[in-house]
């Protein structure tokens, strides 16, 4: 009976083996859908980045209506008319046609002009920072997936052992060696990880139909779940950007530079503008005409300016002020980022290294010890369990670690360079 219950662990055990042999050749033949597809598919498909265009484009086309001149006007004027006396009727009409030409004083138009040009390069750095984001949250997705297919892989051999299990267990009692209530357990323990393989298959297609939307593409490769084993020296990430070069700086700057050149623009409205223009002006009762020239300013009685300038000025100290706050922030968030990044690529490290080998090996023993009577089902059971939640700490642990790293690529994301 001893061989024969050991013939049957080197059946299943050789099964096993076989069937991973098969799952590994079929993995191995089908496309695996990279993390740098992922982002690239979703940064083309993605309705912000259509958004972020679309902003660049209308700012470009607000630049080039800033450079454009104040439009001329064209007046007509008819006097002396309908009066009493010799200005009854049209008979003494004086009509004059003039042509008036806007100036532009004290560099409305240069100051409009740089007005527009930083809300166009403010608008890049908001299409980088859509860009940026969509990264981040492919990335997470990419994550998550990746988990999911790693963690029901981890079920599934959960489960053949738990089935394993449960056979020796009913060889073990129908020998004579074990009671009933082995059998039971080890078949509550058997259904327990086939239910758990059904909530990993479930969560697992779900993160990846997650994924396959918010990349706009169905997914016809598998995911590469051995990306989330790649972890860093003991150094910790190869991560260094200080917080000036990152997205958010340069945003804070740009919007700075913006309220700049409406305080200059501002100051500019103050100076009036000049109507000027030549005219032709007929006299009726003579039939004769005459050249006339027109000159208009507006006069700044109500409204000088002065409120105006303050508010402007009032946005540019606000926006110098939010330039400061944001890089204390920017650097407080990229230190506490390379913090966790750090800490989870340690405890990811320790989790799929020293721990998880212990759990294996402890169960390894475990077994053989079952198989040869020396260690009760209890002890099984227990180090199958522990074994088991090893192994999805340990996933835990690479997704943390993996988020952690995300989040602070995100942080130190660098800004683009002017004119790219």
């Amino acid at each position: 009976m001893y061989r024969l219950f050991a013939a049957l662990l080197a059946a299943t055990s050789c099964a096993a083996v076989a069937q991973a042999q098969h799952m590994t050749s079929t993995a191995s033949s089908t496309p695996i859908l990279t993390l740098d597809q992922a982002v690239a598919a979703a940064g083309g498909s993605s309705p912000a980045t259509d958004a972020g265009r679309a902003g660049i484009e209308a700012a470009r086309a607000a630049r080039a209506v800033a450079a454009l001149r104040p439009n001329p006007s064209v007046q007509s004027q008819i006097e002396n008319l309908a009066g009493s006396g010799q200005y009854r009727g049209f008979d003494s009409a004086e009509t004059t046609v003039s042509f008036a030409i806007p100036i532009e004083l004290g560099g409305k138009r240069s100051a409009r002009i740089a007005v527009a040009d930083g809300q166009a390069d403010r608008a890049e750095l908001s299409a980088a920072i859509t860009q940026a984001d969509i990264r981040l949250q492919v990335t997470q997705l990419y994550i998550e997936a990746a988990a999911a297919q790693r963690r029901l892989l981890t079920a599934r051999d959960q489960s053949r052992i738990a089935g394993d299990v449960a056979q020796a267990a009913r060889v073990r009692v129908q020998a004579g060696r074990a009671s009933p209530i082995e059998e039971q357990r080890a078949d509550v323990a058997r259904i327990n990880a086939e239910a758990g393989v059904e909530r990993a298959a479930r969560l697992a297609k779900a993160a990846q139909v997650n994924l396959a939307r918010r990349i706009g593409t169905p997914l016809h490769g598998a995911i590469d779940a051995q990306w989330l084993d790649r972890l860093p020296n003991a150094a910790g990430p190869e991560i260094d950007a200080s917080a000036d070069s990152t997205l958010a700086m340069a945003a804070a700057r740009a919007d700075l530079a913006v309220a700049d050149a409406q305080v200059r623009l501002v100051r500019s409205q103050r100076v009036p503008d000049l109507n000027a223009g030549p005219g032709l002006r007929r006299l009726s009762q003579t039939n004769d005409t005459a050249l006339v020239f027109s000159i208009s300013m507006p006069i700044p009685l109500f409204n000088s300016g002065r409120a105006a300038v303050a508010q402007a000025s009032a946005e540019r100290a606000q926006a110098e002020a939010q330039t400061r706050m944001t890089a204390l922030d920017v650097e407080q968030a990229i230190t506490n980022a390379r913090a966790d990044a750090d800490n989870a690529a340690v405890t990811a490290r320790a989790a799929t290294g020293p721990a998880l080998a212990a759990a294996q090996e402890a169960a390894r023993i475990a077994r053989i010890g079952y198989r040869e009577g020396k260690f009760g089902q209890l002890d099984l059971l227990d180090a199958e369990r522990t074994l088991a939640e090893t192994r999805l700490a340990a996933i835990d642990a690479l997704v943390a670690y993996q988020n952690a790293r995300a989040q602070l690529e995100r942080l130190t994301a660098p800004a683009p360079q002017q004119g790219n």
